[in-house]
């Protein structure tokens, strides 16, 4: 912390970058116990705004991206996917809501589409393991389902066979 320096909830100093690391006035945070309380206390309000909530306190973040990371993806018996977060809570995939970044990481609404989820490496390969393009559609085949999603078809031509 810079000498000096007095935080308040509407300037914590804390920010959580687009490759979901945490940072405290410039500086890496980096032991797995705070990580892990601070992944679970994210929150984003109706507005839009971004708050960590440790116990009965709270503040705002920074978020460069997005507040939450896709860590897993889970197929339900009765068909449909399911996400797990890391705040450590699990919801329904709404594919309608997938989306791809300029650095070509998928992200998904959540939160009652109040916030976007960033895919993490192994996430998004286990999503791509269900996608296909049907008709000029991309669509997420999860069991006996085909559910479209807005992504480019051209995403899935290789240039070898365009």
């Amino acid at each position: 912390m810079r000498p000096g320096r007095w935080h308040t909830r509407e300037d914590s100093g804390l920010r959580l970058d687009r490759d979901f690391r945490w940072w405290h006035d410039g500086e890496p945070i980096e032991h797995p116990n705070i990580i892990e309380a601070f992944n679970r206390g994210v929150r984003v309000d109706d507005d839009g705004r971004v708050t960590l909530h440790f116990g009965n306190d709270w503040c705002v973040i920074e978020v460069e991206g997005a507040p939450y990371r896709v860590v897993a993806v889970d197929e339900a018996p009765e068909g449909g996917l399911s996400v797990r977060l890391s705040d450590r809570t699990a919801e329904w995939l709404a594919p309608s809501t997938l989306a791809l970044d300029d650095d070509g990481v998928l992200s998904a609404r959540v939160k009652q589409g109040r916030a976007r989820a960033r895919f993490s490496r192994d996430a998004q390969f286990q999503l791509a393991e269900r996608l296909a393009v049907v008709d000029g559609v991309v669509v997420l085949e999860a069991g006996a389902l085909r559910l479209p999603t807005p992504l480019s078809p051209a995403l899935f031509i290789s240039p070898s066979t365009a």
